[in-house]
């Protein structure tokens, strides 16, 4: 009994141990360790880098009592450990290539916290073992007479024992050649590894090896082809999908599923894996459903189509016009003086008056400091303990009365700053040219879809804005403000930035002097209706079918966006260019379109719910298609500037307005009727308010750009929004059907669709070579003539004549 109970002590305390040697916490626990270590000597060896000097006499004789020794003072950032370990690896070791060994220690310790295999740490020791004997002697022999140790004594002895072999220059030679050598051999390795090659596993049913699991004993090595085919259907094929389906993974492409055999070991562990599947009945299960032939060629073809694809160049939208030029910087005015012209006086002047006047209203401030903008100098004060703010606030007629200057606008307090400001304008304003802004940085460089250079700030910074994510624009002001030239400055914004193939301007100038020089660029970059004469949208119907056909354009763009899994413009374009969709199937480049409406109170007095509707409709759906809205108007209301589109303006741009009323109605606050105009304005994005002054561009810069991009060849076609059909159910609402509209390829289409028995836009597309707006005016056309019925979403239109010599008496019907 007593020989039993040691015994069982003595299992439980080895089971108790191979526990806790088996511990998975263990070696994550270990791992957080290294990656501390690693990062201690790194910081260790940095700051030897700054402190080697000091310290090299502290510990240069080494000795294990030094990590105990009291007395020892180094200035090391890590202490006594830090600088003698760091004076080991250094001067002792390798030198600099010091801290090349850090990365492998960081590596053993990310493979330990992770949980992953400790072979991957073989290439990264190789790589740093090379390193390590390649620069300890090479830096050792460049930099030989530095008392600094670049290569250690590790480097020193092996650059040493070479320059007494080979000499000075064969070394010289000797280490060129290894650094050469080891970068060929580096980079035909990287070639190697990156070339991509796949085959297929055959399936052959004349003659197979049999699979060992399936081959009974006393069988002959060769199989007929019916046992072939029913080996076929079991655990070789299980392979041959097993084969597909990894492939299937590295292309994206379906996996082909097969049932689970009960009596299959591999799939025993699966089940487990499977807690909420019902445990498998006793009965015996059927046979797994063979693969055909023909099915595995299928999924050969798809992986071979799918990887030509991959090869395939990426689709460039510009190559469409691939000789365009953008606009040359030149073409604009230069406005900037040298800086910002600071007058000292008047700003003592104006910090002395405001001191004054809260002086004499009892407020004592404890300092004050001036940044001074193009316009408007921003003076923060700090009140003395104590001071109400809103006391100061209540003071801003007196702070301009006192000063004698107009525009004074108090900020109590600024926003994450814990301060006060008063804004008081500039007596010598500048002008800020649009041109300086294009110069920036933020512009030239910014990765932003749509950049809108829009001005400077009070701190004299040029604030350029992505209009996609604002992601629509509502812009105010009253007359003469300054917000035309603001709508110039962004239209120029967006062609000095953007490819004709990459934005489209939708034009609507109720006014029609505003919008009208931009009307040379209608194979550039404007869209319209079809029938439109003029490119630029005057007339209120036609603005109401614009809108209605934005709208069309908009459901077309989430069409495409549902088929190809995407949930924004950015990510189906990105598709496209990577060749992943293919436009036989409907699929096109999608350009942004930016809509302009220069006069929308007009609008809304002379349509009313007509543009309103479909303008509240474009606003809530349309960002993530790539359709952006800007309106401008002079009569900020509460009838024009409604709650419906209010709450789809997030972004709002004010000018100077004439009440609080209107810039309430605009802002949600005060403080557009204090601007003091000729582009002085206030910009608004999710609650924060920026002062800006708007960057100025005179009309005849903006023709000069329009002419020099409509002298460029431009596309052969407009880029044409789909038909609108209105409520009486003439096209775009004009009138019966004229068979003089008919495009001069409605007859080849025609006959098309007719033989074909296919109304598909993406099939007269491909076969007559057309443009797809082209191709969808012409389907809208096949309509209403009677060749093909209405839309039907993703499917083709049902074709409703069979011959052509219906078609001609159809057409004999509608010319008489």
């Amino acid at each position: 009994m007593a020989r039993k109970r040691k015994q069982k002590k003595k299992t439980s305390r080895l089971s108790s141990f191979k526990e806790s040697v088996t511990d998975r916490r263990i070696p994550k626990v270990i791992g957080v360790m290294v990656l501390l270590l690693s990062l201690y000597l790194f910081v260790a060896f940095v700051s030897y880098l700054f402190t080697w000097k000091a310290d090299q006499d502290q510990v240069f004789d080494f000795s294990w009592g030094l990590f105990f020794d009291q007395s020892l003072k180094v200035e090391n950032l890590l202490g006594r450990f830090g600088a003698i370990v760091s004076s080991v690896f250094f001067y002792w070791g390798i030198g600099l290539a010091s801290f090349i060994s850090i990365f492998v220690l960081f590596k053993f310790g990310f493979l330990l916290l992770t949980g992953r295999s400790l072979k991957g740490l073989w290439s990264p020791f190789q790589y740093a073992l090379t390193f390590i004997l390649f620069f300890s002697p090479l830096l050792a022999y460049v930099f030989g007479n530095v008392a600094f140790p670049w290569g250690g004594a590790f480097g020193n002895y092996i650059s040493g024992w070479l320059v007494q072999f080979v000499g000075n220059l064969g070394t010289a030679l000797l280490f060129v050649f290894l650094g050469i050598a080891f970068f060929v051999w580096n980079f035909h390795h990287v070639t190697e590894k990156s070339t991509f090659s796949f085959k297929l596993p055959k399936l052959s049913l004349l003659k197979s090896r049999p699979d060992p699991d399936l081959h009974d004993e006393g069988e002959s090595d060769w199989n007929t082809p019916e046992e072939v085919e029913k080996q076929v259907s079991k655990s070789s094929l299980i392979k041959e999908l097993d084969e597909i389906n990894k492939t299937a993974l590295e292309f994206d492409l379906p996996k082909v599923e097969r049932k689970p055999q009960a009596n299959s070991p591999r799939d025993a562990d699966l089940e487990v894996v499977e807690t909420t599947a019902p445990k498998p009945e006793k009965t015996p299960e059927p046979d797994m459903e063979p693969i055909v032939v023909g099915e595995a060629r299928e999924a050969r073809e798809m992986i071979i189509e799918k990887e030509n694809e991959i090869h395939l160049e990426p689709y460039d939208p510009t190559m469409a016009l691939p000789k365009y030029e953008r606009p040359r910087l030149s073409l604009l005015d230069d406005y900037t003086e040298d800086g910002v012209q600071i007058d000292r006086e008047e700003l003592e002047q104006n910090k002395d008056q405001i001191i004054n006047t809260l002086r004499h209203y009892k407020i004592e401030i404890e300092r004050i400091r001036a940044t001074i903008g193009p316009t408007v100098t921003l003076y923060e004060i700090v009140p003395a303990p104590g001071i109400r703010i809103s006391k100061i606030k209540n003071l801003e007629d007196d702070i301009a009365l006192s000063l004698a200057a107009l525009g004074i606008r108090i900020i109590a307090p600024i926003p994450g700053k814990g301060t006060i400001g008063i804004e008081v304008p500039n007596k010598n304003k500048q002008t800020v040219g649009l041109k300086e802004l294009l110069h920036a940085d933020k512009y030239k460089h910014g990765k932003m879809d749509l950049p809108v250079a829009l001005g400077k700030t009070i701190a004299n910074e040029v604030f350029i804005a992505d209009l996609t994510k604002m992601p629509h624009l509502l812009i105010a002001g009253a007359t003469g403000q300054g917000k035309s030239v603001g709508i110039n400055t962004i239209l120029m914004s967006l062609l000095y930035k953007k490819h004709p193939s990459q934005v489209k301007l939708v034009l609507i100038d109720p006014k029609k002097v505003e919008l009208f020089p931009y009307g040379q660029l209608s194979n550039h970059f404007l869209a319209f209706l079809p029938d439109q004469e003029e490119p630029i949208i005057t007339e209120t119907k036609k603005v109401v079918n614009t809108l209605n056909s934005l709208c069309i354009e908009m459901d077309q763009r989430y069409d495409l966006l549902k088929k190809a899994h995407a949930r924004n413009i950015q990510e189906y374009n990105k598709k496209f260019i990577a060749r992943q969709l293919n436009p036989n199937n409907g699929h096109r480049f999608l350009p942004f379109i930016v809509l302009v409406i220069d006069e929308f109170a007009d609008l809304i007095m002379t349509a009313g719910k007509e543009v309103e509707l479909p303008i509240a409709r474009l606003a809530q759906l349309a960002r993530a298609v790539g359709i952006h809205l800007i309106i401008a108007t002079q009569r900020p209301s509460v009838n024009i500037i409604t709650g419906v589109i209010k709450a789809n303006f997030p972004a709002r741009l004010a000018f100077r307005v004439t009440s609080k009323v209107d810039s309430r109605t605009i802002l949600d606050a005060g403080g557009a009727d204090q601007l003091i105009g000729r582009g002085d304005m206030l910009l608004t994005v999710g609650g924060d308010m920026i002062r800006l002054q708007c960057a100025f561009v005179d009309t005849p810069e903006v023709e000069n750009v329009i002419s020099s991009i409509s002298s460029q060849q431009g596309f052969a076609v407009p880029f044409f929004l789909p038909e609108y059909t209105g409520e009486d159910g003439d096209a775009q609402g004009n009138g019966a059907f004229r068979m003089s509209d008919l495009d001069e390829m409605f007859q080849d289409a025609a006959m098309l669709v007719i033989q074909n028995q296919q109304g598909s836009t993406s099939m007269i597309q491909r076969r007559l070579r057309l443009g797809y707006n082209r191709a969808g005016r012409i389907m809208d056309q096949l309509e209403a003539v009677g060749v093909v019925g209405p839309n039907e979403g993703s499917k083709a239109r049902e074709v409703l004549m069979t011959t052509e010599m219906e078609l001609q008496q159809q057409l004999e019907l509608l010319s008489q």
